[in-house]
């Protein structure tokens, strides 16, 4: 059958439903059906599961003249998403499609919600399309004959790529698909990923480095320019000196009256216990919510989550109170508006929740953005520029991942065996591992068949053994079921079951809440108010209580810091205002707090970096403001404290926010002076950081999450979960075994080399030092705290004081203030 009349069959279907393909859609058939790999680009609800799910249905029809008559067995399709919750929609557009057309062809899915009775069935006989995770598809090359099973297989699709692109999962699929590139020779490799600034790169990652791909791959923009607007909720009152903690409840009121002049809402939120209270308070001062309104996260049970977004599409709710939980993939025609609450801290994700709203072709998507504190309404003057000005953050790849490789290698010992002859090359195809060296490689072979150096004395480390034909095999049948319970990238905090005492699950929260409570205490959780009981075996069993209570679950995800465009964008809104060109609503609304900065100190213009000092009862204040984001600031505070003491005899404490950072000390600091020692110098900036923050503190976090992927530790059976803390001092063990022996060891490194690259920043403190030396330095001494301060000396407090304390004691510090 020509492509001509196979393109006809799929718009003819297009046709029945009244729908029109989009050009992107009819321009990746094409693509596909000419055998060509690529990256489509294209928003979440724009019609991009049937861009690629339609090409390969056609082409099993142009491989199959007679499949009406006759139904050819094996897997032809995988396609990857990176979350288990969007599968089942996945799998009834494929299976509809398929079904009429009269195909014959099944679709399954296997995720770790996959009951064991169906992985069992789909082993036997594979569903000629099947929709999984990365850790599934691993676990699928774990188990035997799987070059048999993959043999027929013609096209792997990864959607949501962009959100496996900067993380280890990304990796794990690089080592995927290089695997089945060899194993299945028709393989066409497709991406789906929404807009981010390096799409180039994230096609040569997804892609591999054999040049014969890249020859024959697109990358195709679906174009759709949708438009967003974005409407900022105002506070009625401002505040002069703003600080971080009000979580934007004081403007509560003005938010009901969106709520009700839609459909339907999604409120979201950047934390899942700011989740939690934002549902609370709803519900306190405006009960006739009550059955409209609903939660949505992460750490809620599947049962719930599925209820809410089945209630959303049937618009049975008015309103849903939700984290990221809901900013990938799950499609919500029928949502009308959106409300971001505190600055999102990254364009993608605001576009992405904005997105949400209004899927309709042709009609903007409208977000309401709600501060929670005066200062955020510069970074919502700043997304207003962002999406005017198209700009997008970029996703930066992970390279040499040792612990991913080392899991992958276990991986492939553990089914059939490998010969590292025969897979050396693929592995040095991918982006992540295309600069290994054969030392390298030789370092992480003997690994897991002789532990490293130090652990050579141990057999469980030994976990690979070399039969007569030099293939590398696991035959313990304790480390291969081991190995398969350990497969995945993503280490987190333990989760501990919350569950009533008699029965009923409502849903995980992390190990490190729930470790500070005793029996007795009462917590909000899932929008109930629990107690308690005990604590046995990972599972915290609670009754239901009465008792007010201001503890409300807290998950350490809570902290995001601003990416290095949104940076550069609220630098430039900055800029505007210190040219007093206040032209947007925003920076109108904060005319008072720039007027007071103004009376007090400067608002710093695009080419002046603003230094401030001051004197408190605390001590002495030196406030810097690079406007960087918190993780560059944690690193820089640090760095220019060492660099000081190195000077003279002075300790500092810190404090940061996404603004600034502040060094506070017993005696004054001559700014000057310091200055004239080249204090922003990129000189020795690795040695200085690694002297300055606890580096070793840091990388030694790191590592437990190495030791885990890479199996050195092991995180325990489904029934009998490892606790952290033992996690933790496992892996403390053999951090500092490396560290006093064998300091060359690639995971000993690895741990360092993350540190400074993913937590530290340190390519973008290094710029941010660069930009720094460019500009004029304007020190400013002051009489009090500025309002620019004001935020980043009130966290200080609040790591000391109760929220009631830091409240009244906030209300004397603006009271001294304004005087």
């Amino acid at each position: 059958m020509k492509q001509t009349e196979l393109i006809k069959i799929a718009s003819n279907w297009f046709q029945e439903k009244n729908w029109k393909p989009f050009p992107f859609q009819k321009k990746t058939w094409k693509a596909f059906l000419d055998g060509k790999h690529g990256l489509l680009n294209a928003p979440t609800g724009s019609g991009k599961t049937y861009a690629l799910w339609v090409p390969i249905v056609l082409q099993y029809i142009k491989d199959n003249p007679n499949y009406k008559e006759k139904h050819t067995k094996g897997i032809k399709a995988i396609w990857i998403t990176p979350l288990r919750a969007l599968s089942v929609e996945i799998q009834q557009s494929a299976q509809r499609f398929a079904d009429e057309l009269g195909t014959g062809l099944t679709v399954g899915i296997r995720t770790g919600d996959t009951p064991q009775s169906v992985r069992a069935k789909q082993k036997r006989s594979m569903p000629d399309l099947l929709i999984t995770t990365p850790e599934s598809l691993m676990l699928l090359l774990a188990s035997k004959g799987y070059e048999k099973m993959f043999k027929t297989l013609t096209a792997v699709v990864v959607d949501e790529w962009h959100e496996l692109l900067g993380s280890k999962r990304g990796v794990q699929m690089e080592l995927a698909l290089s695997r089945l590139k060899t194993v299945s020779p028709q393989l066409r490799i497709w991406g789906i990923s929404a807009t981010i600034g390096n799409l180039e790169q994230a096609q040569d990652v997804l892609l591999g480095m054999n040049q014969s791909i890249k020859e024959h791959s697109v990358l195709i923009k679906a174009n759709l320019n949708k438009k967003i607007v974005v409407k900022s909720i105002i506070p009625k009152k401002m505040e002069t000196f703003p600080w971080r903690g009000h979580i934007g409840l004081h403007v509560l009121d003005q938010v009901i009256p969106i709520i009700k002049a839609s459909k339907t809402t999604l409120i979201f939120t950047n934390t899942r216990s700011q989740c939690e209270i934002w549902f609370q308070k709803i519900l306190e001062k405006y009960p006739e919510f009550a059955g409209e309104i609903a939660m949505h996260h992460g750490s809620i049970n599947k049962e719930t989550r599925l209820w809410v977004e089945q209630a959303i599409r049937n618009e049975s709710l008015k309103a849903v109170v939700a984290t990221s939980s809901l900013d990938l993939g799950v499609d919500f025609a029928p949502v009308e508006t959106i409300i971001q609450i505190g600055g999102p801290k990254g364009i993608a994700k605001f576009l992405q929740r904005a997105g949400r709203s209004n899927h309709r072709p042709g009609e903007a998507s409208v977000i309401h953005f709600l501060p929670t504190h005066a200062m955020e309404l510069i970074e919502a003057s700043a997304l207003k520029r962002a999406v005017k000005e198209d700009v997008m953050e970029d996703r930066i790849p992970y390279l040499m991942s040792y612990d991913v490789l080392i899991q992958y290698l276990v991986t492939l010992a553990v089914s059939d065996g490998f010969i590292p002859s025969e897979i050396f090359p693929e592995i040095k195809n991918t982006f992540c591992f295309q600069g290994i060296t054969d030392e390298e490689w030789l370092w992480c072979l003997n690994f897991i068949t002789m532990g490293s150096q130090s652990l050579q004395a141990y057999d469980e480390y030994k976990r690979v053994i070399i039969d007569e034909n030099g293939i590398y095999k696991v035959e313990s049948r304790q480390t291969a079921m081991m190995h398969r319970l350990s497969i995945g990238t993503i280490v987190s905090d333990a989760m501990v079951q919350v569950k009533y005492v008699s029965g009923g699950f409502i849903g995980t929260i992390e190990e490190f809440f729930i470790g500070k409570m005793k029996p007795g205490d009462v917590f909000v959780f899932a929008g109930r108010t629990l107690e308690l009981v005990r604590v046995r075996n990972m599972i915290a069993q609670v009754r239901r209580s009465t008792k007010r209570t201001r503890n409300i679950v807290s998950f350490m995800g809570g902290r995001m810091a601003l990416s290095s465009q949104m940076s550069e964008i609220l630098r430039r809104e900055l800029q505007s205002e210190a040219d007093h060109k206040r032209n947007t609503p925003e920076l109108k609304a904060l005319s008072g707090i720039f007027d007071r900065q103004e009376l007090e100190s400067i608002v710093p213009g695009e080419n002046e970096f603003l230094i401030e000092t001051f004197k408190t009862r605390e001590g002495y204040h030196t406030v810097f403001y690079p406007f960087e984001g918190r993780f560059v600031h944690m690193a820089m505070s640090g760095l220019l404290a060492y660099r000081i003491s190195l000077l003279l005899p002075i300790t500092f404490s810190l404090a940061y926010n996404d603004y600034g950072f502040e060094l506070l000390s017993d005696q004054p600091l001559d700014v000057q002076e310091v200055l004239d020692n080249n204090l922003f110098s990129t000189d020795y900036l690795f040695d200085d950081l690694q002297k300055s923050l606890n580096s070793t503190e840091l990388a030694r976090r790191k590592f437990r999450d190495i030791a885990v992927i890479s199996g050195m530790v092991f995180t325990g059976y489904p029934s009998k979960q490892i606790k952290t803390k033992h996690l933790q001092s496992n892996s403390q063990l053999l951090f500092d075994v490396f560290r006093d022996y064998e300091n060359n060891n690639l995971l000993y490194i690895q741990a360092f080399r993350e540190t400074f690259e993913h937590e530290m920043e340190e390519g973008r403190l290094r710029t941010a030092l660069e930009r720094i030396a460019t500009q004029n330095i304007i020190w400013k001494q002051c009489d009090k705290a500025t309002p620019f301060s004001f935020p980043i000396i009130t966290d200080r407090l609040r790591e000391k004081l109760s929220s009631e304390k830091l409240k009244d004691r906030i209300k004397k510090m603006t009271l001294l203030l304004t005087k």
